[in-house]
């Protein structure tokens, strides 16, 4: 409509390419935890249904009272090996009740706040929702597109309950002829500095290159916030593995422990 279509075509090709190298940069951070829980259940389902029931019948021959954290573990043991398929189903339910309840309006409000106050994580996701709405804003004002339709679309389009409630606010104050940054504060969602920007350029009149500023600072911001995670992430998920596996090494000798303990009492007696 306004004639500029080769532009308008090139900034969406933009827009469309940095958003993917965003999720691809999550995702890759994400890969290696999620190999590491994959392999400690591995290893866990291993040890629980094949390793620790030999234990058990070691220990019934020798007659003696274990330990209550050895207790534990075997009977968590038993509860696995016995009942493997319930456990499953059980976790498959769990999962299928997860996911039912984030379908909800109410749950995928909670959900989507959690994830945005949660360790580690939560931090980045923010940078990447912060990202996203402003280079969506700033692509389709800066394309010619009427404000209040932009932020219907980036309403649609923010990813997060949250976000999206926020743009709300400021579609229905911009209708009322208030300002965009009240609002933006109000949510507790974007930083100081962002709403300062989104002033600045809404009263000078530069508001989509300022928007466009904003994305490339946080563009930025989460490709150092996903390189901190990840070199954070690898050491916490060793030590996870390590404390998973050690404690069910540690439980099935505390006995054995014992046993030599009394034996050596014995002994000195």
């Amino acid at each position: 409509m306004g004639g500029v279509l080769e532009v308008v075509l090139k900034r969406l090709a933009e827009f469309m390419e940095k958003a993917q190298k965003i999720k691809g940069k999550v995702v890759a951070a994400m890969f290696y935890p999620a190999a590491v829980i994959t392999v400690a259940i591995g290893i866990m389902a291993i040890l629980m249904i094949f390793v620790v029931p030999k234990f058990r019948e070691i220990f019934d021959g020798i007659g003696m009272p274990l330990h209550p954290f050895t207790q534990f573990v075997l009977r968590t043991s038993e509860i696995i090996k016995d009942h493997s398929l319930a456990t499953f189903l059980s976790l498959v339910g769990v999962f299928i009740l997860f996911k039912l309840f984030i379908s909800t309006r109410f749950g995928r409000k909670l959900f989507d706040r959690f994830k945005l106050k949660m360790p580690i994580l939560g931090p980045v996701i923010t940078k990447v929702a912060i990202s996203r709405f402003t280079r969506t804003f700033g692509t389709l004002v800066s394309s010619g597109v009427p404000i209040l339709q932009s932020l219907t679309i980036v309403k649609e389009t923010s990813g997060n309950v949250i976000v999206g409630e926020a743009v709300a606010a400021v579609h229905e104050s911009v209708k009322e002829g208030e300002t965009i940054t009240a609002p933006l504060e109000a949510s507790k969602v974007f930083p100081p500095m962002v709403i300062s920007m989104v002033d600045v350029g809404e009263q000078t009149g530069a508001l989509p290159e300022m928007l466009m500023k904003i994305a490339d600072n946080y563009d930025d911001e989460v490709d150092n916030a996903v390189a901190a995670m990840t070199s954070l992430l690898e050491p916490i998920m060793i030590v996870f593995l390590a404390v998973i596996v050690g404690s069910i090494v540690i439980a099935l000798f505390l006995p054995l422990i014992q046993l030599m303990d009394s034996g050596f009492g014995d002994k000195n007696a």
